[in-house]
């Protein structure tokens, strides 16, 4: 498939990007992939993100192992899910997983995805050979201020997008991001357009809308299943924002991402220094260093 996202991200990164696609009874779930090697690293964005939320990393990393870049039903270039569930968010995933990682995967996910992550493999531990959670999402860290900050600018972007409205303020970000990523002007300007393709659209917002109010009405599900469940027994790195959220509600969160890393023998957790949310933009040297390392944890096991 030629397209948007492929050009950009296979002129980022030497040796090209391929697209994948998985069929899940008759919609089509979509990836971008590059590098070779093994364990496969997969990356799952933010609520709301797409793939594309790491062309920063893609070329470290694609050095190293394969890489894919998933986009979840609705999002990026992937087709709606009829109705969208905690259940359908994660069996998705792990069919990613079993059927496109060739093996256990080095699965990398940032906020929603990162809790995602751990879902998928308290159901599915055999799929998972190490987790780097950037910045995760905790069911317990559910703050009302945040939530209906986040149901007001859904709204408002799903308002704001029917009117057409949204056209300079996505531009804007997709050239910012894009600077990030590389200094070559040409690969910038395929990045741009690249996010704008995969960012924005009535389809994408309405996916948007609809995750948050399911990450909530969740809640109560995702309490249940981990007080019944644990992380299988491998590598599992923890990155904790600094920046972003007043210092109460940042120490809070920062202690429940730092209970996820402890639940497991030999967890990793640490605070990154000048680091937002999406950590993965704001220090991807960072987040390359920490994949990397679980990598190595991976393919080289202490006493191994």
């Amino acid at each position: 498939m030629d397209d948007a996202v492929v050009k950009a991200v296979g002129a980022l990164v030497p040796g090209g990007a391929l697209r994948g696609e998985l069929d899940r009874h008759g919609r089509t779930l979509r990836w971008i992939e590059v590098g070779q090697g093994a364990p496969t690293v997969v990356l799952d964005a933010p609520s709301a993100g797409s793939s594309m939320m790491w062309t920063s990393v893609l070329a470290p990393l694609a050095r190293c192992t394969r890489v894919i870049a998933y986009d979840r039903a609705g999002l990026g270039l992937s087709d709606p899910v009829p109705r969208l569930t905690l259940d359908s968010a994660v069996a998705d995933l792990a069919a990613l997983l079993s059927r496109a990682g060739g093996g256990p995967c080095v699965l990398v996910g940032n906020s929603w995805g990162g809790q995602l992550a751990e879902l998928v493999a308290w159901a599915e531990p055999d799929l998972v050979a190490g987790l780097v959670l950037l910045d995760p999402s905790h069911e317990e860290f559910q703050p009302w201020v945040g939530r209906m900050a986040e149901g007001v600018y859904a709204r408002q972007l799903a308002v704001r997008t029917s009117l057409r409205l949204t056209g300079g303020p996505r531009h804007r970000h997709a050239v910012r991001e894009a600077s990030r990523a590389t200094d070559d002007p040409r690969v910038r300007e395929l990045l741009v357009a690249a996010w704008l393709a995969a960012s924005g659209g009535p389809q994408q917002v309405r996916t948007a809308v609809d995750e948050y109010r399911m990450i909530v009405k969740a809640t109560p599900e995702i309490r249940r299943r981990r007080a019944a469940s644990r992380l299988p027994d491998v590598p599992v790195t923890v990155l904790s924002a600094s920046r972003g959220m007043p210092q109460g509600m940042r120490r809070r969160w920062t202690e429940l991402q730092r209970s996820v890393a402890a639940s497991v023998a030999g967890g990793e957790h640490a605070v990154v220094p000048a680091a937002g949310h999406y950590i993965q933009s704001s220090r991807p040297d960072v987040v390359t260093r920490a994949v990397l390392a679980a990598l190595e944890r991976v393919r080289h096991p202490r006493g191994g």
